[in-house]
């Protein structure tokens, strides 16, 4: 008898239909002999319409008040699925993620997950229930209710499958599997048989929306087997794990974009030491996060340097520079939003030279400007304007061998896309 994490996505319990459809699965999974806890998510755009209602009420409203109204999204979720269970024959018992003893930190809207108790979800097993719990959520330590923030449903299932023990943890979605791209980009894209911890870090990192980073994470920490699989259609997932055989030929195993990008520039700096922490650790006191850093040469003792960061944070990490300008005196800063970072990664590129002059070949053949780069040993990025992303994916996708000659679909047969 094996112990398995299933996880649902909001796509996948969207409506009536998609629950019941869900709901048979589970209990499928259940009569084969297995052992069953489920992870759901907040059914379709429940989460972002409860936002906008709370917009239309108070613009700024407070970050505890905001985690009391959108933890009940995923409490609706499971208790819808719980009673599909039931009207099917099946066994099942729902639970609030405070319920299922999921402790957090004691931070709103962002919190992490400190510890579980996971004793009444092993009761609940023990009695022949499949339990559901809801994804997103947590409780501190003083009884306040969290949530994990966007994503956050995947650290869930992947961290109770941690604390359980679980043999496997299976993410559900609108696609079968990890792609080389996103399918709705390139309809050629290969899926992938496995891809290591690593390479689905980075990926997630970089801007590929099938896994949260924080799951991968969680799931790299505590070797954690993950599954990634359409709750469309019965097709074999991509597995994650530690090591990923790769597939003779391809050095490049996926490419990732992300569409949230601006660069900020700082002119005329003082060339002397310290400048760049007390730049950047003002911004991290701020809570922004920067990505690629890239500093010029230096001419008469002054020097520029760019960053880029989240395009919401820019006019914010703006006002952070322009707050400690007595303490770094400067010229001017400049700022360039409708940007995009577009990536490569695999594991073969460390031993592969020219990956990433392919890349650059690849993007100068379309006429687009580089404007920056960042590498590593399994990751090569480029920050390029928006308007051109989806010629350069594709581009890139046959520069490195990754089309295939069947078509994705996506949302299962009645959503072909």
């Amino acid at each position: 008898m094996s112990l398995i994490v299933m996880k649902f996505g909001g796509s996948s319990v969207g409506s009536t239909e998609r629950m019941q459809r869900v709901a048979k699965r589970i209990i499928k999974t259940k009569e084969a002999g297995n052992r069953v806890v489920v992870v759901v998510s907040a059914m379709g755009d429940t989460t972002d319409d409860l936002i906008d209602q709370s917009k239309q009420l108070n613009p700024n409203p407070p970050a505890r008040e905001m985690d009391m109204l959108l933890t009940t999204g995923e409490q609706i979720s499971v208790a819808l699925l719980s009673m599909t269970i039931h009207q099917l024959g099946s066994q099942a018992v729902s639970y609030t993620g405070w319920q299922a003893g999921i402790v957090t930190e004691a931070v709103h809207a962002k919190a992490r997950i400190s510890d579980i108790k996971p004793t009444r979800i092993f009761n609940a097993l023990d009695e022949g229930n499949v339990v559901i719990v809801a994804g997103f959520q947590g409780m501190t330590e003083e009884g306040e209710i969290t949530t994990l923030g966007r994503g956050g449903s995947d650290t869930t299932a992947v961290a109770l499958a941690a604390a359980i023990n679980a043999d496997v943890c299976e993410i559900f979605t609108d696609v079968d599997g990890v792609y080389s791209t996103d399918p709705r980009v390139v309809k050629c894209a290969r899926k992938l048989n496995s891809i290591s911890y690593d390479e689905m870090l980075e990926l997630a990192h970089l801007g590929a929306a099938v896994l949260h980073p924080r799951a991968v994470e969680y799931a790299k920490h505590n070797n954690v087997k993950l599954v990634v699989r359409s709750s469309f259609n019965e097709n074999e997932g991509t597995t994650v794990k530690e090591e990923a055989v790769m597939e003779q030929g391809v050095v490049v195993s996926g490419i990732a974009f992300d569409k949230n990008v601006a660069r900020i520039s700082i002119l005329g700096v003082e060339d002397v030491p310290g400048v760049l922490a007390k730049v950047f650790g003002a911004l991290a006191n701020n809570g922004i996060d920067v990505d690629i850093i890239v500093q010029s040469g230096v001419l008469e003792g002054k020097a520029d340097f760019s960053f880029t960061l989240s395009s919401s944070d820019a006019d914010r990490a703006i006002e952070v520079i322009e707050g400690i300008r007595n303490e770094v005196p400067f010229r001017e800063t400049t700022s360039e939003t409708n940007l995009v970072k577009v990536s490569i990664v695999g594991a073969g590129m460390v031993s592969n030279p020219g990956v990433a002059a392919t890349m650059f070949d690849a993007i100068s053949k379309l006429g687009v400007s580089i404007k920056m780069v960042s590498t590593s040993e399994i990751k090569c990025s480029c920050v390029i304007a928006a308007e051109p992303l989806n010629d350069v994916v594709r581009a890139l996708h046959t520069a490195y061998g990754l089309d295939t000659a069947e078509q994705v679909f996506v949302g299962g047969p009645s959503e072909r896309r």
